[in-house]
Parts: structure tokens; sequence; C-alpha cells
């Protein structure tokens, strides 16, 4: 039975939203053009970070594989 309320309970969350999206259209409008900056910049960030990771682990990876050399000598 509880699969069954689920299933009405997002029909109906789904109706009642494009109703709000309709009627709210410029609002929903006016949200997007204020969120798309906010999260090109979280993104952005996201990853600058991702990458400066990725060139730190590389290094590491660099310095693990020269010191085996360094004691072979």
């Amino acid at each position: 039975m509880g699969k069954y309320v689920t299933v009405i309970g997002g029909l109906v969350s789904i109706i009642i939203g494009i109703w709000g999206l309709v009627s709210w259209w410029y609002s929903f409008v006016i949200l997007l053009k204020g969120s798309v900056p906010t999260i090109l910049i979280l993104g952005g960030l996201a990853a600058l970070f991702a990458g400066i990771s990725e060139v730190k682990d590389s290094m590491q990876t660099k310095k693990e594989e020269a010191k085996p050399k360094e004691e072979k000598k």
C-alpha cells in the first residue's frame, strides 16, 4: 500500500510543480538567472580544488618514484 501512496504523492507533486511553474514563470526565470552564476562559481571552485589536488598527487607520485632510484645508486 505504501508504494501506491508514494506514486500518487509523486504525481500530485509533479502536477502542483507544473502548475506553479506556469503560474510563476517570471519569478522562476529570475531565480534561474540568479542561481546560474552562483552554480558556475561553485562549480569552478570545485574544479579548481580538484585540479590542484591532482597536481599535488602527481608531484607526490613523481617524488616517490624518484626516491628508489636515488637509493639504488
